[in-house]
């Protein structure tokens, strides 16, 4: 009882830090913008990095609380980011409003990645370890070589769909799309920082109200006991695929985010490798560890640039550094190191 009160305790704590640090920065940065004390190179990022806490914050649901490891995040987020560019596009036709047409376009994005979270669920998480892992990478490139071959356009005649190769012949006004590896273009930007932060706050009052509800428990009790969980009545096959599909519908939003804050989107951003860049942010903040989630998610992406000065030596510092933080983070006795420091510390000021 005491352990759960402690841990009790550590979540709301968590939580709260997550809060203030996502609000403080945004009054922080909005200050320098307002001062024009914020540099056009940082200033592009603003919204990325949005994008990548929200995206980090819903992979880490799947790999920390609930304890599968998936490498298709980056599928759900195109998915998303072209969702939303094809409703922006096309209601942008009728809706004056900009944010209005941006708010249904994240919903529609989150929509179709959770409708794509959950026909994907019912094969992959009848696996396991890396078994669930190769699974879900390889539907991220799928999703990648599909968008690929899309070729969509409207005209006053309605949608004209082509796949593989463009046939497509719009009439006079008529607008393309995705037109396959160019993907979209001429697309009209309506993400905005502001619209990212509060994006960020809703994903983190959404995961931690699944955590401390009854389905998040009941997840976790099968992330750290199958067994017993299955013994005590718990369907765990059905709590699995809850946490997929709300991961699914989070980096869908996050794809929309994304998408519709550059005039050019092609479908490889969306690769392999950002699914990896994802998961470095989540292992490196900490599996179930949203707070830390944030704070790596925002180093690691701001990190590159901040090295750019360096030039050719700065992928080389980003990778050691990330070496040291991997080992620092994972060695028992440098934890215990640190945390007896702030206990000594602590300590000595309750003495005082």
């Amino acid at each position: 009882m005491e352990k759960m009160k402690q841990l009790f305790k550590k979540n709301n704590k968590n939580q709260a830090l997550s809060f203030l640090l996502v609000i403080v920065m945004y009054v922080a940065i909005e200050a320098l913008l307002k001062t024009g004390n914020l540099k056009s190179l940082y200033t592009s990022m603003l919204v990325p990095v949005c994008c990548y806490c929200i995206v980090a914050l819903a992979l880490n649901l799947v790999v920390g609380v609930s304890g599968e490891l998936s490498l298709g995040h980056a599928g759900f987020m195109s998915i998303g980011a072209f969702t939303g560019v094809i409703v922006s596009g096309y209601l942008s036709n009728f809706i004056g409003s900009q944010m209005v047409c941006f708010a249904i376009a994240v919903v529609c994005g989150a929509i179709m990645a959770a409708i794509f979270g959950f026909v994907i669920s019912i094969p992959v998480l009848k696996l396991e370890g890396d078994y669930l892992a190769i699974v879900t990478l390889a539907f991220g490139q799928i999703i990648k070589t599909l968008v690929n071959n899309i070729y969509l356009g409207y005209d006053q005649a309605g949608f004209h769909f082509s796949f593989v190769k463009n046939t497509i012949e719009l009439q006079s006004g008529g607008k393309m799309f995705i037109s396959g590896p160019v993907g979209a273009t001429g697309t009209t930007i309506t993400s905005n920082f502001t619209a990212g932060v509060i994006m960020i706050l809703i994903t983190l009052i959404i995961i931690y109200n699944f955590m401390n509800s009854r389905q998040g428990r009941a997840v976790m009790a099968a992330r750290d006991d199958k067994i017993a969980a299955q013994s005590v009545g718990l369907d765990i096959v059905k709590t699995k695929t809850m946490v997929f599909v709300l991961s699914a519908a989070l980096a869908g939003a996050a794809g929309v985010l994304y998408g519709l804050n550059f005039s050019t989107l092609v479908p490889s951003k969306f690769d392999f490798n950002t699914s990896i860049l994802v998961l470095v942010y989540v292992v490196l903040g900490g599996l179930g560890n949203m707070f830390g989630t944030l704070i790596s998610t925002i180093v690691l992406v701001m990190l590159p640039q901040l090295l750019r000065a360096l030039n050719d030596y700065r992928m080389l510092i980003y990778a050691v550094l990330l070496i040291v933080i991997m080992i620092a983070t994972n060695n028992k006795t440098i934890r215990d190191m640190i945390t007896g420091v702030f206990n000594r510390k602590k300590a000595e000021g309750e003495g005082e």
